[in-house]
C-alpha cells in the first residue's frame, strides 16, 4: 500500500475511503516490525494525519481502524514525533477513556481531564483497547512520550479506572483491564517519579492487591489465610492469568522502594498471603504456571523478609511437627521451581538467581525454613565415594553451580549452601569439598575456617555412621574418598627425586619473576595475601608479644 495514497485521502473527510485504505494497510502490515528507513518522514506524516482524523467526530469503527494503523506505526521509534506530544497523547488518552490531568473531573479547559465513562458497546470497547495498545507502544518506545504521560497524569487515570472497577460501578472487559494494567506497569517501570506518586498519593499498591484478589478469586478464611481452591485440578483461566501477571509486574515495580502507606506492613503481609495462594495454583499450561510462579518469586524478593512467615502460617494436617507445625507446602513449591530452573541449564542469572536469593534470605532469617530446606538439599551424608558435584541430586546440581562461569550465579549458589550450613566453614566443606567452596571462602575472608557473621540456632547437625567411618579417608579438596593411585616416585632414586624437585622450584621461580603467577598465603584472619606478607605476619606477632 502506497503511503502517499493514504495521506491524500486523510484530509478529504471521506471516512469510508479512509477506512477502506487503512484496513488494507493494516492487513498488509499486521506482522511488520521492521520498516523502510527511507519512508520515515512519510510515516511521521501519516501519524500526524491519523491524529487529525481522530480529533474530529468520526464513527467508532473508523476510530478503531485509525488506532490500529497508529499502533502498527508506533512500532517504529523514528516516526513517533507527532504522537509523543501533549496533543497527541491527549487524543489517545481521551479515546482510551482515562480520567486524569490537572483539573477536576469536569476539566479545566486545558484538555487534561478525560471522560470517566466506560465503553458501552463492543465497538466502543474496541476503540478503548486500541487506544490503550497505542499508549503502551508509544510510552515504551519514546522518552518524550513518557515525560508527557507523567505531565498529563495518565497514572491517575489508570488508578481511577481500577477504583471504578473495585467499587463495582463498571465491569472492565478483559482487554481493557489487561492493557490498563500493562500501561501502569510501563509507567511505573520507566518513570521513578510516577512510581513514587503511585505509591504515596494514589495508593496503587492497595489497588493492585485488590485486583489480584478479585482476579485469583481469593477467599479469606483467617488473617492472611486464603481458602484452598474449590478444585485442586482446576486451573486459572487464561484471561485471568494474563491480568494477574500484569498486576504482579506493576506491583514488583512499586515495591522496589517504600510503598508510602502508614500501614504498609499489614499490606505487604497480605500480598505475601496472596503470593502463597498463587504458588499453590496452576494455570492452563506448565509453561504459564512457571511464569506465574516466577513473577510471584520476584515480588516476594522485594518484601521484608519478616513477611515470609506468612508462607508457613497455614494449618497443616500433621507430619510437620519437627518444623514447629509450620506448613511447608509453599516452600516446597519454591524448591521445585529452583530445581526446574537449574535443569533448564540456561539463563541462570535472570531465571535462577531470584529464587536462590529468596530461599537464602528465608533460610537466614527463619529457622524452620532453613531446617526444612536443609533436609531436602543437604540430607545427612552417606555415600562419600563420589565427588559432590557428580550426580543428579539437588545438592550435586548446586555444587556444580559453585564453579559456574557467571560470577553472580556462582555466588548465589555458594551463599545458599553456606546459609544452609549455618555459615560454618567446616560444615560447608563437608558437603562441597574445599575446591568448590574456595571462591566463597576467599570472598568472605574465611580461608582459615570459622563462621560467618549471622547468628543461628543451636539445633543439632549429626553425622551418619557411614560418614563418620569414612571421614579419615576423605580428600578435603575434592570432598570424597579417592581410590589410591600409583605413586610415580616409588621407583625413582633419591637423585631423581631431588632433580625433579629442583626442576619444579625453578619453574615456579621463573613464573613468579615474570609475574605470570604470584604465590599467595593465608593470613590469620582468613584472607589471602602475597606469600611473603603472609609469612611475615606471624613473625611480627611473635615480636610484639609480651612473652619471655
Amino acid at each position: 500500500m502506497d503511503l502517499n495514497t493514504i495521506l491524500t485521502q486523510l484530509d478529504t473527510e471521506n471516512d469510508e475511503n479512509i477506512e477502506m485504505l487503512l484496513l488494507q494497510y493494516n492487513r498488509e502490515n499486521s506482522h511488520t516490525f521492521t520498516f523502510d528507513q527511507n519512508e520515515v518522514d512519510l510515516r511521521s506524516e501519516l501519524c500526524q494525519g491519523l491524529l487529525r482524523v481522530l480529533g474530529r467526530p468520526v464513527r467508532p469503527l473508523c476510530q478503531s481502524t485509525c488506532l490500529e494503523t497508529l499502533r502498527i506505526l508506533s512500532r517504529d521509534k523514528r516516526a513517533l514525533g507527532p504522537v509523543a506530544t501533549r496533543e497527541g497523547m491527549l487524543v489517545l488518552a481521551r479515546l482510551a477513556q482515562l480520567r486524569g490531568g490537572e483539573g477536576e473531573e469536569g476539566g479545566d479547559g486545558d484538555g487534561c481531564a478525560f471522560p470517566q465513562a466506560e465503553p458501552q458497546t463492543e465497538e466502543e470497547e474496541r476503540v478503548v483497547v486500541e487506544a490503550l495498545k497505542c499508549l503502551c507502544n508509544v510510552v515504551f518506545n519514546s522518552v518524550a512520550a513518557q515525560q508527557v504521560g507523567a505531565e498529563v497524569q495518565l497514572a491517575q487515570g489508570l488508578c481511577s479506572r481500577l477504583q471504578t472497577a473495585r467499587a463495582g460501578r463498571h465491569e472492565m472487559g478483559h482487554e481493557v483491564g489487561l492493557f490498563s494494567l500493562r500501561l501502569l506497569f510501563l509507567l511505573s517501570a520507566l518513570r521513578p517519579d510516577v512510581r513514587g506518586g503511585l505509591c504515596r498519593e494514589l495508593h496503587a499498591v492497595r489497588l493492585l492487591t485488590e485486583v489480584l484478589e478479585r482476579t485469583l478469586e481469593v477467599r479469606w478464611v483467617g488473617p492472611y489465610e486464603a481458602a484452598p481452591p474449590d478444585s485442586l485440578g482446576q486451573a486459572i483461566p487464561a484471561e485471568d492469568n494474563e491480568r494477574a501477571m500484569e498486576a504482579l509486574k506493576a506491583l514488583f515495580n512499586l515495591t522496589l522502594s517504600d510503598t508510602g502507606d502508614q500501614d504498609s506492613e499489614p499490606q505487604l503481609r497480605l500480598i505475601t498471603a496472596i503470593m502463597r495462594h498463587l504458588l499453590m495454583l496452576r494455570t492452563q499450561t506448565e509453561e504459564k504456571t512457571e511464569e506465574a510462579h516466577s513473577h510471584a518469586i520476584n515480588l516476594l524478593s522485594n518484601l521484608p523478609v519478616s513477611c515470609l512467615e506468612v508462607l508457613m502460617d497455614v494449618p497443616v494436617q500433621g507430619g510437620q511437627e519437627e518444623y514447629g507445625g509450620r506448613n511447608m507446602d509453599a516452600v516446597q513449591v519454591l524448591l521445585d521451581f529452583m530445581e526446574k530452573r537449574i535443569d533448564k541449564g540456561a539463563n541462570y542469572r535472570e531465571g535462577l538467581t531470584p529464587v536462590l536469593s529468596l530461599l537464602t534470605e528465608g533460610s537466614r532469617h527463619h529457622r524452620d525454613i532453613r531446617r526444612y530446606i536443609k533436609t531436602q538439599v543437604l540430607p545427612p551424608l552417606k555415600d562419600v565415594n563420589i565427588r559432590p558435584e557428580i550426580g543428579t541430586t539437588i545438592r550435586n546440581k548446586l555444587v556444580r553451580l559453585m564453579t559456574h562461569v557467571d560470577m553472580g550465579v556462582k555466588q548465589s549458589a555458594a551463599e545458599f549452601l553456606f546459609v544452609l550450613c549455618k555459615e560454618s566453614v567446616d560444615s560447608l566443606l563437608k558437603y562441597t569439598g574445599y575446591g568448590n567452596a574456595a571462591g566463597l571462602l576467599v570472598a568472605r575472608g574465611l580461608l582459615a575456617g570459622g563462621r560467618g557473621e549471622t547468628q543461628y540456632s543451636d539445633d543439632e547437625d549429626s553425622d551418619t555412621e557411614e560418614y563418620r567411618s569414612a571421614r579419615p579417608f576423605i580428600n578435603p579438596i575434592t570432598g570424597h574418598v579417592e581410590e589410591p593411585g600409583p605413586n610415580p616416585m616409588e621407583e625413582m632414586t633419591e637423585e631423581q627425586k631431588e632433580y625433579e624437585a629442583q626442576k619444579l622450584v625453578n619453574m615456579f621461580d621463573k613464573l613468579s619473576r615474570q609475574q605470570l603467577i604470584r604465590p599467595m598465603g593465608v593470613r590469620r584472619d582468613g584472607t589471602l595475601a602475597p606469600l611473603e606478607e603472609a609469612l611475615r605476619a606471624p613473625a611480627e606477632d611473635s615480636c610484639n608479644s609480651d612473652s619471655d
